[in-house]
């Protein structure tokens, strides 16, 4: 008898279990046409079909499943991709909505969750002062343009006001629920007053330096549902795109201190590096790629981003910023030991250019290694205030394009500016395609060389995964910018030139 009490008692309780981790969400849709619906969630940018409702009857949807689903924000979404309305789901996951399919955010009601019923609340009243506020504008048929124009400014003034204050009471009403956590993630924070600066105007300062220091107030960055609303993204794209100063230093301090509010491995967290990870490494600005070699040194590398990447993306990741750690900005690059062309086929008929194996290149290096010493041309036996290092190839069309442009570009400050150019040819079987180049195009104002050796492992030292590739250098051969355009080469000179001259 005890045997089967206990076993009752084990049934009940995982049935009680079971039934805790259910979702029962039940929807009635007056003058809903469609047959199917969708169940779609947000994470991050993306979203996700999580559930389908294949036979509507009665014009309810059901959507029901005996795991609980993730918190967050939620949409109904038509057949045709069309957002009936959002909603939220999360303590409580069994609940029904009623409304009207013509009128999807104006007359929702629910039974059995409370953050549902806070929301929709707050929809009603945005619909009913979009209708009202269309109806202000019927109000301006027959007047003068002066007198209408006056009339819906003044109305305007009055909505913005009025919607002020019902936000700012809605929250004091809201506090504490998931609500008030997804209406913050769109709530701008504003001081109650700005001082005047020196100038009697208000200070601007003041309110950049008060905007930026409470924009994220109040947002928690434990709590993992933030990322399932299509608020916190945006609102953290706009911060490190719009908000902050964008310089590398900047930015790698301002992640660090956001990662910092969020629990390590957490779904924010993660979601965080990855964005972050992705963003910075595919950076097109200049100095940016600081910004990726940090995050892998403090987080990817160190294995505190294992929910982020496999081990196999995490080597590949190292394999990465290997290379263009050496390739930072005011980094000192490596020299080079290249041959010009006048030496070129000297070096090729040493049997260089038949060589088929790294062995027998190796082989014939130290063969000829006597005779190749004095014919080497190093990037740093260049003696000039800038060096500009361009990697292109004779068979890339972009090459074809970009160099001889480059060429005609520099010769607009020739004497002005103390540079060089260093042009090194990636493809040293394509040695006669390359000489004839030089010589058609007439590129006589470079130093043209080429590693028929194989010794530079040009590819990995200097990130050359496509061509052409500029950097250019100053007189120490630190990197001062790269991968620029060859309509940029020139203006960027002048640039550092401008800034040469200012008082340090």
């Amino acid at each position: 008898m005890k045997k089967s009490l206990l076993l009752l008692l084990l049934v009940l309780t995982g049935f009680k279990q079971m039934n805790a981790q259910a979702y029962d969400i039940r929807i009635n849709m007056k003058g809903l046409k469609d047959t199917m619906v969708y169940l779609v969630k947000y994470t991050w940018d993306q979203q996700y079909v999580v559930d389908t409702c294949k036979k509507i009857k009665n014009e309810q949807v059901v959507f029901k499943g005996n795991k609980a689903l993730e918190q967050g924000v939620y949409i109904l979404v038509s057949q045709a991709s069309s957002v009936y309305f959002e909603f939220f789901v999360t303590d409580a996951q069994k609940f029904s909505i009623t409304g009207e399919a013509s009128e999807p955010t104006a007359k929702l009601k629910v039974k059995g969750s409370k953050d549902n019923e806070l929301f929709f609340g707050y929809l009603a009243y945005v619909a009913a002062k979009n209708k009202e506020f269309g109806e202000v504008m019927a109000q301006t048929a027959g007047k003068s343009r002066a007198d209408s124009t006056s009339f819906v400014q003044g109305k305007i003034k009055d909505f913005m006001a009025s919607a002020k204050q019902y936000d700012a009471d809605f929250m004091i009403k809201t506090k504490g629920s998931f609500v008030y956590d997804f209406m913050n993630l769109k709530t701008e924070k504003e001081p109650a007053s700005i001082p005047k600066a020196s100038n009697g105007r208000p200070d601007s300062l003041y309110s950049y330096y008060y905007y930026k220091n409470h924009y994220f107030e109040g947002v928690d960055f434990k709590d993992e549902r933030i990322v399932r609303t299509p608020l916190f993204d945006d609102r953290v794209k706009n911060y490190f795109e719009r908000v902050i100063v964008n310089h590398p230093d900047t930015v790698i301090r301002e992640i660090d201190l956001m990662l910092a509010k969020c629990t390590p491995n957490s779904m924010v967290y993660n979601q965080l590096i990855g964005y972050f990870t992705y963003k910075y490494e595919q950076s097109k600005i200049i100095g940016f790629d600081k910004v990726f070699v940090h995050l892998a040194d403090q987080y990817i590398l160190p294995g505190k981003a294992k929910g982020v990447y496999t081990e196999e993306t995490t080597s590949k990741i190292k394999e990465r910023v290997d290379i263009m750690r050496n390739l930072l900005l005011d980094a000192k690059v490596a020299d080079l030991y290249m041959i010009d062309t006048a030496m070129g086929g000297v070096v090729r008929k040493m049997g260089f250019d038949t060589a088929s194996s790294s062995k027998s290149v190796t082989d014939l290096y130290y063969k000829n290694m006597d005779k190749l010493s004095p014919m080497y041309k190093t990037l740093y036996s260049l003696k000039s205030k800038y060096t500009v290092l361009i990697f292109w190839a004779a068979d890339c069309g972009h090459c074809q394009t970009e160099v001889p442009k480059l060429h005609e570009n520099l010769k607009t400050i020739q004497g002005s500016i103390d540079f060089k150019v260093f042009a090194v040819q990636t493809k040293d079987e394509l040695y006669q395609s390359w000489k004839k180049f030089i010589i058609e195009k007439k590129l006589s104002d470079f130093i043209h060389v080429f590693d028929p050796v194989h010794i530079n492992n040009l590819k990995e030292r200097f990130d050359i995964y496509s061509t052409p590739v500029i950097y250019i250098l100053d007189k120490d051969k630190k990197i001062k910018a790269k991968r620029l355009g060859a309509e940029q080469v020139v203006d960027f000179l002048k640039y550092l030139e401008t800034v040469d001259k200012q008082p340090k």
